[in-house]
């Protein structure tokens, strides 16, 4: 038996979420990838996922693990792959590692980004990739509350009722809001685990600040609120997308310097 980790990429536009569930309420990225392994090598496998991600959001560095017994070579995985995935799916790369080796509990830390679309009009070609706000943001107000929300912190006031989380601590490394240009609004997350919703959360209280709705020296009353009501509002699934996800012990600003302060 091998253990293969694979990292792709997908648009979730077309998907109820990554987690396969019953077939009744759609496609899943889970579902189609087990599907599409058995018809290779006629072998059914359980996927182990670095992030569940939610119906309509999307990965550029999702990583999974399997343990096979099939032979095929791992250089050969992604093509084969991909020759029967959907287009929306792809395999971007393939190895073999340790036994003990789990997508899900061996990351030491994940990058989120959030793409806002902040003009008048709605840019249609983002509208599948971002949260569209007419409204004018305070692109300053939002960086500041950001950096109010890293470090540790017990980040129940941003976590969705329906999470299996028992305990609500994380460490948020980097809370970046910058704007790209062209009214487009990035905000990159890194941290070492989120909760149900937790960035998607996170990003509506910092529309909440762009629009004045919300003070920036305000956001450590609200995290130690532990009081879900004070960050009602949760960005639309679209807008985010899993960057990456680390298993070594490099820091996030060794390897994505545009992080850096």
């Amino acid at each position: 038996m091998r253990n293969i980790r694979l990292k792709l990429a997908y648009d979730g536009t077309n998907y109820h979420g990554f987690q396969r569930q019953d077939v009744t309420h759609g496609p899943t990225v889970q579902g189609t990838l087990e599907t599409v392994w058995a018809r290779l090598v006629e072998e059914e496998v359980t996927l182990a996922m670095a992030g569940r991600t939610d119906r309509g959001v999307h990965a550029s560095g999702q990583v999974v693990n399997f343990m096979t017994s099939a032979r095929i070579p791992e250089e050969k995985i992604p093509k084969a792959f991909n020759s029967l995935l959907p287009r929306d799916i792809r395999i971007l790369q393939a190895e073999s590692v340790p036994e003990e080796f789990n997508a899900r509990w061996s990351a030491r830390w994940k990058r989120y980004d959030y793409l806002i679309d902040n003009k008048p009009i709605p840019d249609i070609f983002k509208r599948l990739y971002g949260f569209h706000v007419p409204i004018p943001l305070n692109v300053a107000q939002m960086e500041s509350a950001g950096s109010y929300l890293e470090g540790f912190h017990n980040f129940k006031t941003f976590a969705a009722a329906g999470g299996s989380s028992k305990r609500f601590e994380r460490t948020v490394f980097r809370c970046q809001v910058k704007e790209e240009g062209n009214r487009l609004i990035r905000v990159s997350c890194v941290g070492d685990g989120f909760l149900y919703h937790m960035v998607r959360i996170l990003v509506g209280t910092l529309v909440e600040v762009g629009k004045g709705h919300i003070l920036p020296r305000e956001i450590p009353e609200i995290i130690a609120s532990h009081d879900r009501k004070r960050a009602r509002i949760i960005a639309p699934a679209q807008g985010l997308t899993l960057v990456h996800v680390n298993y070594t012990d490099q820091t996030p600003f060794e390897i994505f310097k545009d992080l850096c302060k």
